[in-house]
C-alpha cells in the first residue's frame, strides 16, 4: 500500500489521453516514470510487444472510452469482472487496468535487472480479454471518504492497543517517504481529475502506511503468536478499505463520464 500501484498510473494518464488533455508521449513518460520501459504484449494486431505510446493510442483507436483500476487481493476481487482466467493473473499481480468501452484488460508483469545499486526496471502489460460487467466492490468516492475517516481512526485505536512501534528511525523514515510521495502524488492523477479524488487517494496512502507500519516494523507489545494474529486480524479490515478507496479515486473520472 505504500508504492503507487503502476495500474493506477497507467488508469490516470491514460484517461487524460482519452479526454485529449495530455499527448500520448506525455501519458506514456508519465506512466514509465522511474521504471526503465514499458511494454504491451497482446494488443489486437500486433503479432510482437509495442511501446506504450502506440498501445495507449491503439487501445482509443479499438473504443477504450475509459480505464478502470483493480486491486485484488486473495478472498477480495476488488474491481475484476472477469473471466476467471484474467482473474488469477490479476490477483498474482495485485494489479490490473481493465478498458471501458473494449472488452480488453491489462495485467502487468515486472522485471528487475543489474547489479545491487543499479537495479532498472522493465514492466510487460499482458492484454487479455475481459467480461463487460460491474466491476467488484468498487465503492463511490463519497462512500470512500467516510470508510476512510472511520478506518483511519480504527487504524490508530489499534496501533496504540497493541502496543506497536510507531516511533524510531525506521517508522520516521517510512513517515518521511511517504510525505515525499504524497507531494510527488499531487499530479498522480492526471489532468482532469477531481480535487475529492486526489484527497481520497492521499488519505488512502497514509492509511496503508499505518498498515505497513504496524505490519513491518517489529512487534512492539504483540510479542506472542496469538497476539500477532489478533493484530492482523485487525488491520485487514482497514487495509481492504483502503485498497477500495484507492481504486475509487482511481477510477473517479470514468465513472463521472458515464454519468453523464
Amino acid at each position: 500500500m505504500l508504492s503507487e500501484p503502476r495500474a493506477g498510473r497507467l488508469a490516470a494518464w491514460g484517461n487524460a489521453l482519452i479526454a485529449h488533455m495530455v499527448s500520448p508521449d506525455d501519458a506514456a513518460a508519465a506512466v514509465v516514470g522511474e521504471d526503465a520501459v514499458h511494454r504491451v504484449e497482446g494488443l489486437p494486431g500486433e503479432d510482437a510487444p509495442v511501446g506504450l505510446t502506440l498501445a495507449l493510442g491503439r487501445l482509443r483507436a479499438l473504443g477504450a472510452s475509459g480505464l478502470r483500476v483493480a486491486l485484488p487481493a486473495p478472498g477480495h476481487p476488488l474491481g475484476l469482472s472477469g473471466p476467471p482466467e484474467f482473474n488469477a493473473r490479476a490477483l498474482e499481480a495485485e494489479e490490473a487496468v481493465i478498458c471501458e468501452g473494449v472488452a480488453l484488460g491489462l495485467v502487468p508483469e515486472v522485471y528487475e535487472a543489474g547489479p545491487e545499486g543499479d537495479v532498472h526496471v522493465e514492466v510487460v502489460w499482458h492484454c487479455l480479454p475481459v467480461r463487460e460487467a460491474p466491476p467488484a466492490d468498487v465503492p463511490s468516492l463519497g462512500e470512500a471518504e467516510r470508510e476512510l475517516a472511520e478506518a483511519l481512526r480504527d487504524a490508530t485505536e489499534v496501533l496504540t492497543r497493541l502496543d506497536v512501534a510507531g516511533s524510531g528511525p525506521v517508522a520516521e523514515a517510512a513517515v518521511a517517504a511517504y510525505r515525499a510521495r504524497a507531494e510527488r502524488g499531487r499530479e498522480v492523477l492526471a489532468p482532469g481529475y477531481p480535487p475529492r479524488a486526489v484527497r481520497v487517494l492521499e488519505m488512502a496512502q497514509r492509511v496503508g502506511m499505518l498498515v505497513s507500519l504496524a505490519s513491518e516494523n517489529g512487534h512492539g507489545g504483540a510479542v506472542s503468536a496469538s497476539e500477532m494474529a489478533a493484530r492482523g486480524d485487525a488491520l485487514r479490515p482497514v487495509e481492504r478499505v483502503a485498497r477500495r478507496a484507492q481504486v475509487a479515486a482511481y477510477n473517479s473520472v470514468v465513472v463521472e463520464r458515464g454519468m453523464r
